[in-house]
């Protein structure tokens, strides 16, 4: 793949990630593809779902499987908005894709080298390709304003009710 490419579907996970925002959850998207056609997409969906696994990668992975009538994802490469946590990384390595393409660094609990390398680890049965920083600063400010929106929400609830 090449960084076009890259971008380009960089670009349809960050349309993913609206959707998630939309739905009032983060907004992290991801899109499965295997040669240059999408097999899983994805969103956050947990709050809706009521179903903690239901992270933007996780389901996009099962749409994979179910497309391809398989649990091993072989000769994918999966694009999301945001580094994946420890239960993502570990879902991509059971599954076997081949490359992960990401976004925006997740300080507090990613686990493709920013908190921790889960993905490169070399104890790991399975070694993914990483890219990361791939329209970084799109994916970052979508989640930025997403929390800003948040806390001033929240801001705005407080000062109603104390009027009350």
């Amino acid at each position: 793949m090449n960084q076009q490419q890259d971008e380009y579907w960089m670009r349809h996970a960050l349309g993913l990630a609206r959707l998630a925002w939309e739905q009032g959850e983060v907004p992290v998207g991801a899109v499965l593809v295997q040669g240059d056609r999408v097999i899983g997409e994805g969103w956050n969906r947990p709050i809706g779902q009521q179903d903690p696994t239901a992270h933007a990668e996780i389901m996009a992975l099962r749409q994979g499987g179910k497309v391809l009538e398989n649990y091993r994802l072989l000769d994918t490469t999966l694009y999301v908005t945001l580094e994946p946590c420890v239960m993502c990384a570990g879902a991509m390595i059971h599954s076997r894709i081949t490359r992960l393409v990401f976004g925006a660094r997740d300080e507090k609990t990613g686990a493709a080298g920013s908190l921790i390398n889960v993905l490169g680890h070399p104890g790991m049965n399975h070694q993914i390709e990483m890219v990361n920083g791939v329209l970084a600063d799109e994916c970052a400010g979508m989640l930025s304003d997403f929390f800003r929106m948040r806390r001033e929400q929240k801001k705005a609830l407080r000062l109603a009710q104390r009027e009350v």
